[in-house]
């Protein structure tokens, strides 16, 4: 729900930027823990060591594991950090350095890990027990855990097994409330000298259930096609939704490419409930002509791994409008 666009705005104002040293590390394509270190070092290195001559200095003197590697700018008579992922091979000691360099720095470190959650699929077992071990000594960093997935971020810090188990305070982002999105978007055309009626808005919004991402993106593109001194009404906004939902049919396609044939039902079935309950008992299996309960309960679980439907209160449903849009059109 917008949560990287917010982390920028609050890494702009002044009471944050003036008082903390920021650093935003996004790991959502890292695989293994030594990419997780490679990140983390490029993050640190980029947003703190390159402040000064200093505190670069320092930043090589500090990560005794990576000196071999750290590459050399002769023009400036400085370090660079040019380390390769064959580069980290103590992961969990260089880990342990960027802290300590960290914890030197004068001013306190702020620490955004977005996509969090994605330190659970790698192969290695301990990184979640070993970043809690290493963050809770800081003195002089605080960090902020990103993720979009939210059962499995719910499951690290909320399950008494897990490591991150109440270490850190919750803030789920709710969708914008409709009518002050409305007046945001509605102000943007008038300043422009068009419009856009206040049905065409609510349609996107409840259609793409207020997700800022797809709202966004067909508000930009209403924005382009409507000439000034136009309105851009219900059937304008419609339409640029079926030309965004065909634009990403083949995505789409792949997606569910990759899925079994009972996931697959099972996700049509609760597509056709919106919010589906006892996905498992005979009712619901015999209604959508589901293989058995059990079948059910492993593809349910599947499906929530690749985040295809989410779970609330015992309740499932599709994770992405837009592929409850795609779907809407395709099973016509």
């Amino acid at each position: 729900m917008g949560k990287t666009s917010l982390i920028s705005y609050v890494f702009d104002k002044p009471q944050i930027k003036d008082e903390y040293i920021t650093i935003n590390v996004d790991i959502l394509h890292t695989t293994t823990f030594r990419e997780l270190i490679l990140a983390l070092g490029t993050a640190v290195f980029e947003s703190v060591a390159t402040r000064s001559e200093k505190l670069r200095k320092q930043f090589v003197s500090f990560l005794k594991s990576l000196s071999a590697s750290f590459g050399y700018d002769p023009i400036q008579n400085m370090p660079t950090f040019d380390i390769k992922l064959g580069d980290v091979q103590r992961p969990d000691y260089t880990l342990q350095e960027i802290f300590n360099y960290l914890e030197s720095v004068e001013k306190p470190c702020l620490v955004v890990i977005d996509e969090f959650q994605q330190i659970t699929r790698y192969p290695e077992k301990n990184v979640e027990a070993l970043l809690r071990t290493h963050i809770q000594k800081l003195s002089n960093a605080n960090f902020v855990f990103s993720g979009s997935r939210r059962r499995l971020m719910e499951e690290m810090f909320f399950s008494s097994k897990r490591p991150f188990f109440q270490s850190a305070k919750p803030l789920r982002l709710e969708p914008i409330k409709p009518e002050i999105y409305c007046d945001f978007a509605r102000k943007h055309f008038h300043n422009a000298d068009k419009s856009i009626d206040r049905d065409a808005f609510l349609h996107v919004y409840n259609s793409f259930w207020g997700v800022t991402f797809y709202v966004q993106r067909i508000m930009k593109d209403a924005f382009a096609e409507t000439r000034v001194g136009e309105i851009c009404d219900l059937e304008k906004v419609q339409q640029l939704m079926d030309d965004y939902i065909d634009e990403n049919d083949s995505r789409l396609r792949e997606q569910l490419a990759f899925i079994t044939e009972s996931q697959k039902e099972l996700l049509y079935a609760i597509h056709a409930e919106r919010e589906a309950q006892g996905i498992t008992s005979m009712a619901f299996n015999r209604k959508y002509r589901l293989r058995s309960p059990s079948s059910t309960q492993s593809a349910a679980l599947k499906l929530l791994e690749y985040d295809f439907i989410t779970r609330n209160e015992k309740k499932y449903s599709i994770s992405d409008p837009l592929l409850s849009l795609w779907l809407d059109k395709k099973m016509i």
